[in-house]
């Protein structure tokens, strides 16, 4: 197959999971035969340029026809099977969608947030989940509350293409298969007005992993792998290790953020030696150091799609414990590969986790069966046949379905 791929990559002051399973998918289609083309743009080129570009920037948030014509020029050039999208924002936006009408491409969109159907793309309000502009089909909570980055003049760029292109109707009518990383986020793009239909799930994959270290051969740790901000819950889950006491495991906090230096001095004051924030690391250092672990720990206050760790504990057999979300039930505690504690509560954090460390064998046991489903669903060739399938499916939606010519064309 010829796919065309396009990302807008997020800025490199705040790694992103998103950019390395494309980068990942990238590689594991050329791998297997098929023409990879490529259309990127990079926040970065924005960053740290002033407030007019910024500003400008947001003005094409809903619709960039720049972006749209250029994806439309090389779609005419190339002739692509696939255009596989994936993050839009902020500088290519959704208008480009509709760049493959009446053509014979078909558009694929992996959905790695709620950002089609939830301004902010973290259904996430004042620290809790929220779920509001979903439930009820409009924006208003959304510009009512300014959900994205606590600002309501930064919210209405987003709101206002969620509102745009859902009365353009544009992913009904230009996308032919979305894909969801979980059933359960499956089940939210489907109550947000994604056609049920149309949307397959096909979870994160992992590179293929290096035998896992064995049991008896691990650190007594735990590790924190992520971005720090908010939404990631690291303030809950320090306070848990702080309640924990003299008898904690050491914990290992493993990537940067904007709180990082607030929550390193709240630390080092209340429980120094215990937590120790290694700051972030080069991707082989980080997944090196998770795979000496006995134990990752996920304290997110929302439900995320698919965290790109949680594969990567799998391939190195690190058991989970994470918030009590659908995501992590579907993923981690239906599985047998960890266990949940209460979204937000420091108390039931400690009390799970605690009681967890202190079952070693059922922690071991746990480390196996990781590997196992590792190998069994999140594996290099189960995620290219499920990928080359979704693409068959949306070629013949492609076919099936009406596509009206691009009217910019």
């Amino acid at each position: 197959m010829r796919i065309l791929l396009l990302h807008n990559f997020y800025g490199s002051s705040a790694p992103s999971g998103e950019n390395r399973v494309v980068m990942d998918e990238r590689q594991l289609l050329r791998s297997a035969g098929h023409e990879v083309a490529e259309h990127f743009a990079y926040s970065d080129t924005i960053r740290d340029r002033g407030l007019l570009p910024v500003i400008g920037a947001g003005l094409f948030v809903p619709w960039n026809p720049w972006t749209r014509k250029e994806v439309r020029a090389l779609i005419r050039r190339l002739d692509p099977d696939v255009m596989h999208v994936h993050n839009v924002f902020p500088l290519l936006s959704p208008s480009i969608f509709g760049a493959a009408s009446g053509t014979r491409t078909a558009v694929v969109n992996t959905l790695h947030n709620y950002r089609t159907v939830c301004p902010a793309a973290v259904p996430l309000r004042n620290g809790l989940a929220c779920t509001e502009c979903i439930e009820t089909g409009s924006v208003k909570p959304a510009l009512r509350y300014g959900c994205y980055r606590n600002s309501h003049a930064a919210t209405i760029p987003l709101a206002a293409g969620v509102a745009l292109h859902r009365g353009l109707g544009t992913y009904v009518r230009h996308v032919d298969a979305f894909i969801a990383l979980t059933r359960f986020q499956k089940s939210v793009l489907v109550q947000g007005g994604i056609p049920e239909a149309r949307i397959f799930v096909k979870p994160n994959c992992h590179p293929e992993a290096p035998p896992g270290i064995p049991w008896q051969e691990r650190e007594n740790k735990a590790v924190f792998l992520g971005r720090i901000s908010p939404e990631k819950g690291l303030d809950i889950l320090l306070d848990a290790w702080i309640r924990w006491g003299e008898d904690a495991p050491r914990l290992e906090v493993i990537g940067g953020g904007h709180e990082l230096e607030r929550l390193r001095r709240c630390v080092e004051f209340a429980k120094p030696g215990r937590v120790v924030f290694l700051g972030p690391k080069p991707v082989d250092e980080a997944r090196a150091l998770l795979a000496r672990a006995k134990l990752l720990i996920v304290p997110s206050t929302w439900f995320e799609g698919f965290p790109l760790v949680l594969s990567e504990a799998f391939a190195f057999g690190v058991p989970v414990a994470a918030s009590r979300f659908e995501t992590f039930e579907e993923l981690v505690e239906t599985c047998g590969l960890g266990r949940l504690f209460a979204p937000g509560n420091p108390e039931d954090l400690r009390a799970t986790v605690s009681a967890l460390w202190s079952d070693q064998t059922a922690l071991a046991r746990m480390s196996r069966l990781a590997q196992q489903e590792s190998q069994a669903r999140y594996g290099s060739h189960q995620n290219l046949a499920t990928l080359h399938a979704i693409y068959e499916r949306a070629v013949e939606n492609r076919r099936a379905l009406p596509h009206v010519d691009d009217p910019e064309s």
